[in-house]
């Protein structure tokens, strides 16, 4: 199963954690965006092409030490078809590096659009009898509250294509409780919404424990985090909201069973933009990523076991 090659790589680097490719020109180095501009133009594509070049570098400094990459497709999507190329480019430079491959793009819908999202995104598209890979991702971040018919397209797909997805259960933001703290019956929404992630992953679990089928679990919320883990012992958590949203090492460690596996917790601005929050040479902006990646290794893992495989 796809997350036990993530659960390998995390073990390999003894670093449970993702770094979030979510860029915002402002975040790039402005010698690193004026080159591509010279090159395609203060447009789109010249954006677009920064962002990537960006994204290598960034990919290139993190490859050995953070076992995945997490790019959120409304940061490329907003550059229109530049922008997806990029995103597209993203997730194949990554991969190649050995790096696991989260999209984040919290696809929604039933039936035979699902199928299309689950395509694009993790499978192969049909042209004419021949296959192509669209996009090519590791696993995919959805949205389960349409139901099992969101969700059944999807882990057909995990199966056959050795890919995972992550369904949102209780998010970091601060609205989250509006309705996933709601009671149905004597349980949270987000407490059915784990009970659903188990059902659905029942039919696709990995050698290690964990099922193809994960969760969205937020930092910002320790105590149902803890309550999620103890009550999902399948699911395999992607744990946002560390560093930036007010998540510390000791919020996320709910999230880990006794061997120091079961999530891998997310950090986009920390790591995007630690160049800026260091305030070294621009052009020392990858370096300075690693060093905070370094940092929230440490930050996380002198609270754990060390980390081993069943």
């Amino acid at each position: 199963m796809s997350f036990d090659r993530l659960l390998e790589r995390i073990v390999e680097t003894q670093n449970p954690t993702v770094a979030g490719l979510d860029p915002k020109l402002e975040y790039i180095p402005a010698y690193l965006r004026e080159e591509q501009f010279r090159l395609h133009g203060r447009n789109l594509k010249g954006a677009s092409q920064a962002i990537l070049a960006y994204n290598k570098a960034l990919i290139d400094a993190l490859c050995d030490v953070v076992p995945a990459v997490k790019p959120q497709c409304a940061y490329y999507e907003m550059f229109g078809y530049e922008g997806m190329k990029t995103l597209h480019d993203t997730i194949q430079y990554a991969k190649s590096k050995g790096m696991y491959v989260i999209t984040d793009g919290k696809r929604n819908d039933i039936g035979t659009t699902m199928e299309a999202y689950a395509v694009a995104h993790l499978g192969t598209t049909l042209v004419e009898g021949e296959k192509f890979e669209a996009f090519g991702g590791d696993s995919l971040t959805v949205n389960g509250y349409l139901g099992t018919d969101g969700v059944a397209p999807l882990v057909k797909l995990c199966n056959e294509r050795d890919k995972g997805i992550f369904v949102l259960c209780k998010t970091s933001n601060k609205s989250s409780g509006e309705l996933q703290d709601r009671q149905i019956g004597d349980m949270p929404v987000y407490r059915v919404m784990g009970e659903m992630c188990e059902h659905w992953g029942a039919d696709a679990m990995g050698r290690y424990g964990y099922s193809a089928v994960g969760a969205v679990v937020g930092a910002t919320y320790p105590e149902q985090l803890e309550e999620l883990r103890r009550a999902m012992p399948h699911t395999f958590f992607l744990v946002p909201g560390y560093g930036a949203q007010g998540g510390g090492a000791r919020d996320v460690l709910g999230a880990f069973d006794e061997r120091g596996l079961g999530a891998i917790v997310n950090s986009s601005r920390g790591i995007l933009c630690a160049w800026q929050k260091e305030g070294c040479a621009e052009q020392e902006f990858a370096a300075a990523a690693r060093r905070e990646a370094l940092r929230m290794k440490e930050d996380i893992t002198q609270h754990l076991p060390a980390i081993t495989l069943p």
